[in-house]
């Protein structure tokens, strides 16, 4: 029984120690003497991040959840999380880009609250996963800690990039739920440990990627159309892709 405790407590502090990873991308961001650019280069490197995802880890998790039977039950999810995000963005101001085509100052800072706010549901999700897979094995789930805290950092870089201009308070606030969205998430899975199971997961994780597929589509995607660096954004974007495969090693 202590052994098994032991465990859980390890799996939380797994889950803990992942927020560094947003922290460190924040950290790099922060650095930066180039706001301008490390700005750009955050979001390219996002679309990237956050497409990757979406195609290699997201869909086919939530499949092999849900199982291909309710292959209805995972689009609706996925509708439903795309139509969340979109009810969620009417409330949040300054979307629209000034003249010429070139974004403001605010439509960074709406595309930084709006994939804040995915980024935090989708790491309370990681978080539940990683818990339960660190509960089985520590030697595992550290590893896998180590695969998802990599694509935690760029997810700090454009959290923090996007909302530079931000008040400090409103940045903080984001940067640390981001930072405890994994913890928080094995708290909960620890709470409901005899409640969760696979389907009720696989619909969070398709919940999840349709918010994820908005942000892609309208916000991120949309963005990069508009800045003149078509270069920077594609080799942002292969950077992003890269994190994942290279986090996916230690998956």
């Amino acid at each position: 029984m202590k052994n098994r405790e032991r465990g859980f407590i390890m799996s939380l502090l797994i889950t803990f120690f992942l927020g560094i990873f947003i922290m460190a991308g924040a950290l790099i961001a922060r650095s930066a003497k180039n706001k301008k650019l490390i700005e750009h280069l955050s979001i390219s490197i996002a679309l990237g991040t956050m497409s990757a995802l979406a195609v290699l880890e997201l869909f086919p998790e939530a499949l092999e959840k849900l199982g291909k039977t309710h292959i209805i039950i995972l689009i609706v999810c996925i509708a439903l999380g795309i139509a969340v995000l979109k009810v969620l963005d009417n409330f949040i101001p300054d979307h629209e880009h000034g003249s010429g085509g070139k974004y403001t100052t605010g439509n960074v800072i709406h595309i930084g609250i709006i994939s804040s706010i995915a980024i935090i549901l989708h790491n309370i999700i990681e978080g539940m996963a990683v818990y339960s897979m660190s509960a089985e094995s520590a030697s595992v789930g550290f590893l896998i800690g180590i695969g998802v805290g990599l694509h935690n950092i760029p997810m700090g870089m454009v959290i923090y990039s996007t909302l530079a201009r931000e008040k400090r308070s409103r940045k903080t606030a984001f940067l640390l739920a981001a930072s405890l969205s994994t913890f928080v998430g094995g708290i909960m899975m620890k709470l409901l440990w005899l409640f969760i199971n696979d389907f009720i997961v696989g619909i969070l994780i398709s919940l999840t990627l349709g918010m994820i597929i908005y942000i892609v589509i309208f916000e991120l995607l949309t963005h990069l159309i508009h800045t003149e660096n078509k270069w920077l954004s594609a080799a942002g974007a292969v950077a992003g892709i890269a994190v994942i495969l290279i986090s996916g090693i230690f998956e």
